[in-house]
């Protein structure tokens, strides 16, 4: 029975880190989620900010602003590239959280299926002792019977 104790307390601690892992990766995917989300803003920033000033360079513009927007829109593929590299090791993190998070279950599920076979180990052993100690009794009960007969 110690031996079911120790499994309970292994279970526990088990749960425990499984519950752990679960909520870490629920965050590293709320990580990776808002960095993907602020790649798509950027990324339509910049769609916007081309669309708009193309419609006031297709009139005139000063040569010193061409090169303000070229400039800005520069910096913005930057920004853009950068943040894409956000999203990607954030996309990482979430995907080694969840190997860790599967790695923790597959460990829960296999203390529970050591539990249940521990604990129908002890069923059967303790059904065996029954039957023999059922047997035994209806032995005696046999063998009185059979002394008290010949004792007639």
């Amino acid at each position: 029975m110690d031996r079911i104790k120790i499994l309970a307390t292994l279970l526990e601690r088990e749960q425990q880190r499984r519950d752990d892992a679960a909520r870490e990766c629920q965050a590293l995917e709320r990580q990776a989620r808002t960095a993907q989300g602020q790649v798509q803003s950027l990324q339509d920033y910049r769609v916007e900010y081309q669309q708009r000033w193309s419609g006031q360079f297709q009139q005139s513009a000063p040569i010193e602003i061409l090169r303000c927007y070229h400039g800005f829109v520069g910096r913005l593929d930057q920004a853009i590239s950068a943040q894409q590299g956000v999203a990607r090791q954030a996309d990482a993190r979430w995907q080694a959280g969840r190997e860790r998070l599967r790695q923790c279950e597959l460990k829960l599920a296999t203390v529970k299926r050591l539990i249940e076979r521990r604990q129908q180990a002890l069923r059967l052993a303790a059904d065996r002792r029954e039957q023999k100690q059922s047997d035994e009794a209806a032995q005696r009960k046999a063998w009185a019977n059979r002394q008290g007969l010949a004792a007639a």
